[in-house]
């Protein structure tokens, strides 16, 4: 009897039973990876979309007898209209979710490319017109990365948003085939043949990608005005502006480059771009892994110090081919980098106004795009070389560096401390 009672005494009281530290799921088990999947293959093809009058633009500028202002405009408008979209797709999202918001994007992309293939464009405000069309492809990031996002806990925020983000991969297809497309069947038929992919993507994309349980209650509008008012949104737009700006920026603008600096052909330039994208492309996961390894600052900080050498060195080195592309090769691997790192952060910062986030980062992110397109066809048709557009974006990178130097005492003893388990 005494034994039994000392037993009874010594068991917990069911109403305060033990506290039992949950094991850390795997990566693969911690989210759901059909939608992984599903948001990686529509930020694809949609990428794939948003950047294709790059690689055209010497097709089409050749055929429009169209000025260097001209060209760098016609490449940086779906920049700056997918930049305004991501807002409008940020507010959609937190208010009728990710999923339905991608699936309305998609069907409007769709629709504008399948009426441009059939109708024709015949003149530069009709290019211009279709690059706000593509726009809304663009807006497409402000889609998927809340998508696959709200599926993981914070310690595997940046490998899933960079293995999301890598759909940007999709640039590296339109640099490779577009131009060889269009050489064959004519460029407004490239319009109708990249209906293929895109269709395919939005068809798995309506059975695969699910919105996670775990999604915010819709706010009023005054919330986002806000978020606004926070200083950390608008440094994560600075630097999105520089890392993702540059990489956007340089993959519309670089088959003009080689095509009017080297007297390449259209197909030979988009293969040159196609490996600076990729390098970009596949190292955007490796930024997140890194920033989840040792701590996005570090990263980002890494990443802006070595993109303004880069840059500066393309800018003042000597005009020959083989040495551009691979310095191009270089700075486009250190943006991807440097686009993982920033949303390794961004969820860590903003976790419940993600959506909204997203749009807003990305709008910096597609303007600094804008910028850099447009600025390097201005410098070329003012000065008659590229030269001082690269400079200016050497010296953003650096005002970054500031920026992010500025802050990150602040970050990593306020919010930063409070997320456990996670470097910032």
């Amino acid at each position: 009897m005494t034994t039994l009672a000392m037993t009874e005494r010594d068991l917990p009281s069911p109403a305060m039973p033990p506290t039992v530290s949950p094991t850390p799921k795997g990566f693969w088990s911690a989210g759901h990876t059909p939608t992984l999947i599903a948001a990686f293959a529509y930020f694809d093809v949609a990428f794939m979309v948003w950047v294709l009058l790059g690689p055209l633009a010497p097709i089409i500028s050749k055929q429009l007898m169209l000025d260097p202002g001209q060209k760098g405009m016609m490449v940086a408008v779906p920049t700056l209209a997918g930049a305004v979209l991501r807002i409008v797709g940020g507010l959609l999202v937190d208010r009728i979710g990710p999923k339905r918001t991608g699936i309305i994007g998609q069907l409007i992309v769709i629709g504008g490319l399948f009426t441009a293939w059939r109708l024709g464009v015949h003149s530069y405000q009709g290019v211009l017109a279709l690059g706000v069309v593509l726009g809304f492809a663009g807006a497409s990031f402000a889609v998927a990365l809340p998508l696959a996002s709200r599926w993981y806990p914070p310690e595997h925020q940046g490998k899933a948003m960079g293995i999301a983000g890598m759909g940007n991969s999709g640039t590296v297809f339109a640099a490779l085939f577009a131009a060889l497309l269009a050489k064959a069947y004519g460029w407004t038929n490239v319009l109708g043949l990249a209906l293929i992919p895109l269709i395919a993507a939005f068809v798995f994309y309506l059975f695969a990608a699910k919105d996670s349980p775990d999604q915010p209650a819709p706010k009023p509008l005054s919330a986002y005005a806000a978020v606004l008012g926070d200083a950390d949104a608008w440094w994560f737009m600075l630097f999105y502006g520089v890392t993702f700006g540059g990489f956007v920026g340089l993959s519309s603008s670089l088959p003009t480059f080689y095509t009017d600096g080297f007297g390449v052909t259209p197909v030979i330039a988009g293969y040159c771009t196609a490996a600076a994208v990729f390098a970009g492309s596949l190292l955007r996961p490796m930024g997140g892994a890194l920033a989840d390894r040792f701590g996005g600052i570090k990263t980002l900080s890494f990443v802006y110090i070595l993109a303004a050498v880069l840059l500066a060195v393309i800018a003042l080195a000597p005009h020959v081919m083989p040495l551009l592309v691979a310095l191009f090769i270089a700075t486009l691997g250190t943006l991807g980098i440097g686009n993982g790192a920033v949303f390794q952060l961004v969820p860590q910062r903003f976790r419940k106004e993600i959506g909204v986030m997203t749009g807003l980062v990305g709008f910096g992110g597609g303007v600094g795009g804008f910028y850099l397109a447009s600025s390097l066809g201005y410098a070329k048709k003012l000065t008659g070389s590229p030269a001082p557009g690269f400079l200016i974006f050497a010296a953003l990178a650096l005002i970054a560096l500031t920026g992010l130097t500025l802050v990150k005492r602040r970050w990593r003893t306020t919010w930063g401390a409070a997320v456990q388990g996670v470097r910032i």
